[in-house]
């Protein structure tokens, strides 16, 4: 069977006749070191439970009002998932359930989920009451408002990282990283969970998308069979790449439960006559809104993170004339001298920044923006191309977004089975950024 993907543009010094294993190695772009200790090496994940994140919560509920709020710990799925799993058991649309941000699938992980609209004590009772796969429900508490994506402080993590050499000397690097990154900041690289483990296509439907070919972005998604999955989801994929639709269902397995919902609306289509851009427009739609958003975000993502290995080799703490800088509240800082920009990115109220690349994103000036408009022309893109016409709606502006995050609370102790690193960092940043410098090795 032939695993080979056509990937579309490639950086310099991709690899792109390789097939999926081999690409997903160089595909998250990140490039750069900050910190110039040996690392330990190590693994992470060898049990979920070794893996442990805990939301900090920007509102928490007040104990009154029309909405649900439940605190959950999950252990080996998806925010989605679980999501999904509530609405179905509680027969309402899936669009009444909010969550702050969306957390690791291979970790126990607690955050608030909350369900829109449960005014009766009954309802509040049904929600006591539901048993979900691998999910417990810690709190359930009523709150006045509804939960929105970004609604969140930072996470806190608790990283068991093991199979190290020597444990002891570990944790002494592994503190020695900490409080250099302390100071300094970490890159600000999107971690593998933006992009799909072990199937990594989320950015390559992103890509087909930016490119505006819907069927291409289908077929990367149900499509393309890798050695990573099991037979049957191979030959799934493959069923539906030879164009036998009613096949590649059936042979679907339980894990495929968004491929399921995207084809059966081919299906549906292909008995009205050949299938169109219509066609595959609808199999889109059939997905959560979060997950079509993901695929143009993830490719965005993909180029950011080369572009914050470019300009962390310029100094991660350091301000750079031209740079755009956001402070914590990511408004632009303007009209400060490079002595104070310095000042503020030293005391960490303030960062430079990368391009998620889109429509109206500025780039920045000199020798950083010169870098930024490179990586577009190296992948033949133009700002234009994120306009995605045939679904704008999973278009993209763009924006610019900090190239480093702050770490705090940082420890790392010797334990039996290897060193536990405890932190805490800003949402919408990754936790395998701050390992990867403890770890100075590729990290999942």
């Amino acid at each position: 069977m032939d695993n080979t993907w056509d990937c579309g543009s490639h950086s310099p010094g991709s690899n792109p006749g390789r097939g999926i294993i081999i690409s997903v190695i160089i595909m998250l772009n990140a490039n750069t070191y900050v910190t110039s200790q040996k690392g330990i090496g190590g693994t992470i994940r060898n049990q979920y439970e070794d893996f442990y994140v805990e939301e900090i919560p920007e509102i928490t509920p007040e104990g009154e009002g029309p909405n649900v709020y439940v605190w959950i710990e999950k252990l080996g799925r998806t925010t989605l998932d679980v999501v999904l799993d509530i609405a179905r058991d509680l027969h309402i649309s899936r669009k009444r359930m909010g969550f702050a941000g969306m957390k690791d699938k291979k970790a126990i992980t607690r955050q608030w989920i909350c369900i829109a609209n449960m005014d009766s004590e009954e309802q509040f009772k049904q929600v006591e009451n539901l048993d979900i796969y691998k999910t417990d429900f810690l709190k359930v508490v009523r709150g006045r408002k509804k939960l929105r994506m970004g609604q969140l402080k930072g996470n806190k993590f608790k990283i068991l990282i093991k199979d190290l050499d020597d444990i002891e000397k570990s944790a002494e690097i592994a503190n020695d990283v900490l409080g250099e990154l302390e100071i300094k900041g970490v890159p600000n690289y999107f971690g593998w969970q933006r992009f799909g483990k072990p199937r990594t296509i989320t950015h390559l439907v992103g890509e087909a998308l930016v490119e505006n070919d819907l069927e291409k972005a289908v077929g990367r998604y149900i499509g393309n069979p890798t050695e990573d999955e099991g037979e049957d989801n191979q030959k799934a994929r493959q069923a539906y790449d030879d164009g036998n639709l009613e096949e590649a269902l059936t042979l679907m397995g339980k894990g495929m439960r968004y491929e399921k919902m995207m084809i059966k609306e081919l299906i549906r289509d292909s008995k009205k006559g050949e299938l169109t851009d219509q066609s595959y427009m609808n199999a889109l739609h059939a997905l959560p809104k979060p997950l079509q958003r993901m695929f143009v975000h993830a490719y965005q993502s993909y180029l950011f993170n080369e572009a914050v290995s470019n300009r962390v080799a310029m100094g991660i703490d350091k301000y750079v004339e031209g740079d755009i800088i956001i402070d914590n509240e990511e408004n632009i800082v303007r009209d400060k001298t490079p002595k104070q920009y310095q000042e503020l990115i030293t005391d960490f109220k303030a960062d430079p920044t990368c391009p998620l690349y889109g429509t109206k994103v500025p780039f920045a000036g000199g020798e950083v923006g010169i870098m930024e408009e490179n990586i577009l022309k190296n992948y033949n893109l133009t700002k234009e191309d994120f306009k995605v016409p045939k679904m704008p709606r999973l278009g993209s502006h763009g924006l610019r977004r900090a190239m480093r995050f702050q770490v705090w609370d940082a420890k790392a102790t010797p334990q039996e089975e290897g060193v536990l690193c405890e932190f805490s960092i800003n949402k919408g940043s990754y936790a395998t950024a701050v390992l990867r410098e403890i770890m100075k090795k590729d990290v999942i």
